[in-house]
């Protein structure tokens, strides 16, 4: 594809605790579908953002962890690596985490800002894990952190705890229907997180 009529730039962002005995070339090949779609012949090759104050895409083997801060030229069909890599990396994953993907309408430019024209943005969380239990985990977690920032405004971090026992419960029910639901792996459209019509746009990630 031509990158000049690329339709989105693609943000990928996320921290992946891997397994210890998972070494770089195994998280290369976990990866393969991220590299391979922009044509790259090897992770090192892609591993640059389109844009130099991004990390884009870094394994510390000291830590273990595979970190994601990283954009790309791109069209719906990427959705499909992002299947992919999801389920890639479910096995090589040591804990659950999440994973954000924002597509940032490439055409949409400053005169259709002004001009109040809608942008064609999307964004997508995804969530991967070693076990249905730990992507669950990784959801419960991502969702008390939201839910908590949003109500301290309004009441203290003590009486919050009935709120996160209801969440608590609402993942247990969820766990004991979809335990092994392929679909955990997959990205979740959330009410919050589907198409975004309208100029508002989501933040890029400023390092």
């Amino acid at each position: 594809m031509n990158e000049e009529d690329a339709v989105y730039e693609i943000h990928v962002h996320g921290d992946v605790a891997v397994r210890k005995d998972v070494g770089f070339s195994a998280l290369e090949q976990a990866l393969k579908p991220l590299w391979s779609y922009v044509q790259a012949r090897s992770l090192m090759e892609a591993a640059s953002s389109i844009y130099e104050g991004e990390p884009g895409i870094h394994f510390d083997p000291q830590e273990h962890v595979l970190h994601l801060c990283w954009t790309l030229r791109g069209d719906d069909d990427f959705r499909q690596q992002l299947d992919d890599v999801c389920m890639n990396l479910n096995d090589v994953c040591a804990t659950g985490a999440s994973i954000e993907v924002t597509f940032y309408d490439a055409q949409y430019d400053e005169e259709d800002e002004q001009a109040g024209r809608d942008v064609n943005d999307d964004f997508v969380l995804l969530f991967v894990g070693p076990t249905p239990e730990a992507i669950m985990q990784a959801q419960r977690d991502l969702l008390v952190e939201d839910v908590v920032h949003l109500m301290e405004r309004h009441f203290d971090a003590a009486e919050l705890s009935g709120v996160v026992g209801e969440i608590d419960k609402l993942f247990s029910d969820r766990l004991s229907a979809l335990a092994s639901s392929l679909q955990l792996g997959r990205p979740r459209h959330g009410a919050d997180h589907g198409p975004n019509p309208g100029s508002s746009r989501r933040p890029r990630y400023l390092h």
